[in-house]
């Protein structure tokens, strides 16, 4: 009789797989891919048969005998959708398009035609009146000749001020006028007043005679005049009474005397602003240069006195130094004046003492060089670094 050596063999792995630890794994293992054998043959089997499709069927058929028998209904077309009610809104498009309300908006404001007033605060500069209004600092002072005479010194609290529209001056009519002339003057074109919508001009208006009624103001925009000047003009120690224009501290006479070397010091103890830097733009040709009530002011360099006592043009006590080689120094808002007519001067004797004289809003020098030949310069170029 033949042994069988199947059980055996099998008793044999198992006895191996038990002194290699792996029995219980190798069980787990077998028992997994037995299950997963299954599964797979089950799956195949389904699909290669037609069974799915007669179950279907089947459903169907079930489903159509259960319904109720009726005539069918002619077609129809399909209502408009009704409108949407205000209070209702899809939560489709709550997710994508909600509104946040806000009750402010980024709509442009229409741009300003006319002129409106403007009340002087304290600590107001032309330059920040300016700016608040997005206009030049010279058509501050092109809108109100009247008030400050093109001196920006003249700037007080509590004065009432045009500000324009646009960038330009500000004129007004006189009886005889010519719109040809008026436009030539400030540098533009008659229909460049006649069309500003601020003048209220009829668009025919006739250049020649436009009927504008006199003491009317007209906006010129772009418009452009010189500065009226309010500064003291060049005055040379051989004709020091050309200055008589300026008020009671000219000189007369011809004098002679020290010779500047062209290099300049600072005239105050302070070397920073304290006011309006040296700006054409708002016809200011010095620095305003700190210091208190009293302190000294110095000059620049050697020269004679051709100018020394009150100015009637706001620039209060005021002292001019020749220097005898084309330069001359200016020095204004004195509160006391220590020279004389024709007084020979060494760079760094002291002049005078810081004040407010004149056109000036507190204690600072309003200080000047000039040129006979390049006319008033920037101090700021010449002067040592502070």
């Amino acid at each position: 009789m033949k042994e069988n050596k199947k059980p055996a063999l099998a008793l044999r792995w198992h006895e191996y797989l038990a002194q290699w630890g792996v029995l219980e794994l190798a069980i787990r293992i077998g028992g997994h891919a037995i299950v997963f054998l299954m599964v797979a043959a089950a799956i195949w089997f389904f699909k290669g048969s037609n069974l799915p499709h007669l179950l279907a069927r089947g459903q169907a058929r079930a489903a159509a005998a259960a319904a109720p028998q009726s005539t069918p209904a002619p077609q129809q077309a399909a209502p408009p959708l009704p409108a949407l009610l205000p209070s209702y809104t899809p939560p489709e498009i709550t997710a994508i398009v909600r509104r946040k309300v806000e009750l402010h908006t980024d709509i442009p404001t229409r741009p300003r035609e006319e002129v409106v007033p403007y009340e002087v605060q304290p600590g107001d500069t032309v330059f920040g009146i300016a700016e608040k209004f997005g206009l030049k600092p010279e058509t501050i002072l092109w809108g109100n000749y009247d008030i400050l005479a093109d001196d920006p010194h003249r700037l007080r609290p509590g004065q009432t001020l045009n500000i324009l529209p646009t960038d330009g001056t500000y004129y007004q009519w006189h009886a005889g006028d010519n719109l040809r002339v008026v436009a030539k003057f400030f540098g533009v074109t008659p229909e460049d007043i006649i069309d500003y919508p601020g003048n209220h001009l009829s668009p025919d208006a006739d250049p020649e005679h436009p009927n504008i009624e006199p003491g009317t103001w007209l906006i010129v925009p772009g418009g452009r005049r010189a500065f009226v000047s309010w500064s003291a003009p060049q005055i040379p120690r051989s004709n020091p009474a050309v200055a008589k224009i300026l008020g009671p501290g000219f000189c007369g006479e011809v004098y002679e005397g020290p010779i500047g070397s062209g290099t300049f010091i600072w005239p105050t103890t302070l070397h920073y602003l304290s006011g309006y830097d040296y700006s054409p733009a708002i016809n200011h040709y010095g620095i305003d240069i700190a210091g208190k009530l009293g302190y000294p002011v110095y000059a620049v360099d050697n020269g004679v006195v051709v100018y020394a006592g009150w100015n009637n043009w706001g620039y209060g006590n005021v002292v001019v130094i020749d220097h005898g080689n084309g330069w001359q120094s200016l020095y204004a808002h004195l509160s006391r004046i220590l020279v004389q007519c024709g007084q020979g001067i060494t760079q760094g004797d002291m002049i005078g003492a810081i004040g407010s004289t004149g056109n000036s809003t507190g204690p600072h020098l309003h200080f000047e060089l000039r040129h006979e030949k390049y006319g008033k310069v920037n101090p700021w170029n010449f002067l040592p670094p502070p």
